[in-house]
Formats: structure tokens, sequence, C-alpha cells
């Protein structure tokens, strides 16, 4: 089994399990012998997201294409859309989250996944280590943005 990472973000550690794979769209891929496989938030996005209010799905259960909009996500930072990891079939969606999505915030690699889909996870999806790559590559900038947000809202106050 590879081991898992844990990526540093400031102070706050984001786990990033070893046996997943993951996604830039920074969800997670637990990949099912049976070729059904569960995604969900990584720690990564968690922490950036903070508390998930509420969770709506804009599609039903069907073929989906990789970037189509698949629902939208309110949380303490933003509204945003929600986008399809991968080409394939969303066969379900994690009926627990319509009627509570703050599971999302406290397990988000155990009850808190968001959908099951029938796809060809090879080639759209990385290891944990490229994972952890991926989002050092990008670390600097997503700080930038986040020291602006901050900026930002203490110029509206």
């Amino acid at each position: 089994m590879t081991e898992s990472l844990t990526f540093m973000m400031g102070k706050h550690p984001a786990e990033l399990p070893g046996e997943l794979l993951y996604c830039k769209n920074h969800m997670w891929c637990r990949p099912g012998a049976d070729g059904v496989h569960a995604f969900g938030f990584t720690a990564y996005a968690v922490r950036l997201m903070q508390d998930v209010y509420f969770l709506e799905w804009r599609i039903d259960p069907g073929l989906v294409t990789a970037k189509q909009e698949i629902g939208y996500i309110e949380t303490q930072k933003a509204t945003s859309g929600l986008y399809a990891p991968l080409a394939g079939r969303v066969l379900r969606f994690n009926p627990d989250l319509l009627t509570d999505p703050s599971t999302i915030n406290v397990d988000n690699y155990g009850r808190g996944w968001l959908f099951e889909m029938a796809a060809d996870v090879a080639g759209g999806t990385l290891d944990v280590a490229a994972y952890f790559t991926h989002l050092e590559a990008g670390w600097e900038t997503t700080q930038r943005m986040l020291k602006g947000q901050v900026n930002k809202m203490d110029d509206e106050d």
C-alpha cells in the first residue's frame, strides 16, 4: 500500500490517504473493483472551502463529460460550481449530503463522499505523490489568492 502524505497549508495539515487516487480539481477517487468509484473532496479542498453549508446537484445520475457542471456548493468562502472530474456515468449521489452537507467538513474521506461513478480512471487521476506535487506547484498562487481575499474583506469592514 502507498504511504499517506500530509500537505502543509501553512500551519494546517491536509491529509492525503495513500490508497486513493486524486483529480486536479481537488477530488479524491476511491477505486472500486467493479469499475464503480467513489469521489469526494480532498482535505486540501475542505480546508480551502472551510464550512460547507449547502450542496445541490444540477443533474440526475447519468452520462457526464469531464469538467461538466454537475452541481454547486455554498461554503463559508464562496458559492462555487462542482464539475465532473472525469467522463463517465454518475450512478448515484450521496443522499445524506442533501440534508446535512456539513458531513463533508468532518468526514470528507468517509461518510462525506459526493458521488459514485463508473469511469476509466487511468490517465485522468494522480497517485498521492503526483497530487502532492500538484499541490506544491500551485501553493504559492493559492496563498496569494487567499491573502487577496482576506485583504479585500478587511477593506470592506
